[in-house]
């Protein structure tokens, strides 16, 4: 691994990781400042959207879902931050080579003293501490929010670590994915499509594996892997999807060295 090249990435992507840093925080604060007098309603509430078709509350990932609760109020929030995340681990991904061709820097870079191998590492480390400062600050963002706004109620906190600890995971499959694509892509001439596409079309496939009781789609999409709502519920993660998306992300890294490896850098002419 080359430290300079480490360094050039990572700080060239720590505006970027303030953004989405920050507009967790935000979220995450304003979502849980109106907790307290959300949860003394949450029963009505509770009661009107048991009366809702279950397939529409699957799609948006509130079944089984007590709001009255922290977890379940932080686990209906927790869709919305992985879809952002998703978004920003999507870019990292289609852009952590793609750009070097984009900026026409890709044969000033290989004409450097490092091998290909090296630059590869060197990148992918940089944005997998990219995605973990932002997953930290996630973390303690949604302990101090919590325990801002929970009114005197308890909440048991291995479950929401272990819904925490979930997100790099989630993320690194949409990191790994990204980067794959941008390898099979002949050129990315705009990162942010590609990142938005690959979140979205994951969420709509959760949605759509609610609305129609598709039990195969939920080993297409991640926002299944790491279901909030099921670990809020049972303590644990979804092991069988959880090794299935980890065998994904492995095998789209292993698919990118390669192609990477192999690639036809083009060169300015």
């Amino acid at each position: 691994m080359s430290a300079t090249i480490f360094k050039h990435e990572f700080i060239s992507r720590l505006k970027s990781v303030i953004i989405w840093s920050a507009s967790m925080v935000i979220l995450l604060l304003i979502f849980f400042s109106i907790y307290p007098s959300f949860s003394s309603e949450a029963a009505l509430l509770n009661e009107m959207l048991a009366k809702f078709p279950p397939q529409l509350l699957e799609a948006f990932g509130m079944t089984h879902i007590d709001l009255s609760s922290i977890l379940g109020f932080f686990a209906f929030l927790f869709t919305f931050i992985q879809l952002c995340l998703a978004i920003q681990a999507g870019n990292y991904g289609v852009g952590l080579v793609s750009v070097e061709e984009t900026d026409l820097t890709a044969d000033f870079l290989m004409s450097k003293p490092v091998s290909r191998l090296q630059v590869m590492n060197s990148k992918l480390f940089a944005a997998v501490c990219s995605l973990l400062v932002t997953d930290l600050i996630v973390w303690a963002s949604a302990f101090i929010s919590i325990n801002m706004f929970r009114s005197g109620h308890t909440f048991d906190a291995g479950r929401l670590m272990l819904i925490l600890a979930s997100l790099f995971l989630f993320q690194l499959f949409f990191l790994s994915v990204g980067l794959v694509i941008s390898l099979l892509v002949k050129r990315v001439r705009s990162v942010t499509p590609y990142g938005l596409s690959l979140a979205f079309a994951a969420y709509i496939i959760n949605g759509f594996s609610g609305i129609f009781g598709d039990v195969k789609l939920e080993y297409i999409t991640p926002f299944k892997h790491f279901d909030p709502s099921y670990i809020a519920q049972n303590g644990a993660l979804n092991t069988p999807l959880v090794l299935l998306n980890v065998a994904v992300s492995v095998i789209a890294l292993v698919v990118s060295y390669w192609l990477y490896l192999h690639r036809d850098i083009p060169a300015v002419s």
